[in-house]
């Protein structure tokens, strides 16, 4: 099982704290078990975290086996952090561990060297003093997160939610990932620097208007419907029916069938070795251009492309 530790110091953020305690705890795999195994680590027994004291079961060994690091936020940044916090993280990169951090956490990844000559984000508030304190970082503060591989950060708040689902997305894939968003109430589409991945919200409970035809559109996402098809469907006119998508779903009926034909695309390229163009005619694109090019513009970059980054993920 994949292991995630996350480093607790003196004045932790208990949002950024609890954000990959939640978000990958409560992760399931399609059979029902734990995704991750989660556990809290310090150099000390017991933290102080401003308004509560929190008793740590791990110390630093931890970070010597585990598969991702997690780095949250402090409300006060030591200077110099702890020698041994620095050690422990620089052994576990160089045997390879991932290591994220959340908001205010960048500062802790960049004492230790390892963003240097990297991008990076943390914060808006605070990627000017990470700026410079750390000038071999190339800090951006317009972006959700950054990914350079081995070392991520995130922007704050629900940044870090996000960035915690991107890994979830990179270790299991895409349903995986997708019901983390819908516990964690979260969609996996934002908009910001770092592409995300198509996924719609869940069709409405039975007895909402749109659910029967929703439900219908993703069974035949692959058929070429026009406006009025759909419409027919729903027993509407075309303008009812475009009302009523703007009003539950907030988008228009043809551009939630492009998103669903996406989505069907992006489980086809991870799980799959079928071609792109195979894939663009089988979930519903006329034609393999039309298919890239939708492609690239919502998911940031081309479908083989994604392939290559999200297709043979981590299942153990």
């Amino acid at each position: 099982m994949h292991t995630i530790a996350i480093l607790a110091l003196d004045g932790v953020v208990a949002f950024d704290l609890s954000i990959p305690i939640e978000v990958f705890g409560r992760t399931r795999l399609p059979g029902g078990q734990a995704a991750y195994q989660v556990c809290i680590c310090a150099p000390k027994a017991e933290i102080d975290a401003g308004t509560f004291t929190l008793h740590v079961p791990r110390n630093l060994d931890l970070l010597s086996e585990a598969d991702t690091i997690i780095l949250p936020g402090l409300a006060e940044l030591p200077v110099p952090f702890p020698d041994e916090v620095v050690t422990a993280l620089l052994g576990a990169a160089a045997r390879g561990a991932r290591i994220a951090s959340i908001c205010g956490g960048a500062f802790i990844l960049a004492a230790t060297g390892l963003l240097d000559s990297l991008r990076a984000t943390t914060h808006w508030v605070a990627a000017s003093e990470l700026a410079r304190r750390y000038p071999k970082v190339d800090v951006d503060a317009n972006v959700l997160f950054v990914d350079n591989g081995q070392f991520l950060t995130s922007a704050g708040a629900a940044a870090g939610l996000d960035l915690c689902l991107y890994m979830i997305r990179q270790d299991y894939g895409s349903a995986v990932a997708a019901d983390a968003a819908r516990i964690s109430v979260m969609p996996l589409e934002r908009g910001g620097g770092q592409a995300q991945f198509i996924v719609h919200e869940p069709p409405t409970p039975d007895g909402i208007t749109l659910e029967p035809v929703l439900r219908w559109m993703e069974e035949n996402a692959q058929r070429e419907l026009r406006l009025e098809d759909i419409a027919a469907q729903a027993m509407m006119s075309t303008r009812t029916l475009s009302r009523r998508f703007h009003e539950q779903t907030g988008t228009t009926p043809l551009q939630w069938l492009n998103r669903a034909r996406l989505r069907k695309a992006q489980c086809l390229l991870e799980t799959t070795g079928h071609s792109v163009e195979w894939i663009a005619s089988h979930v519903g694109f006329g034609s393999s251009t039309t298919f890239r090019d939708q492609f690239k513009h919502l998911v940031g970059i081309s479908p083989q492309a994604y392939r290559r980054a999200f297709r043979g993920t981590a299942t153990n």
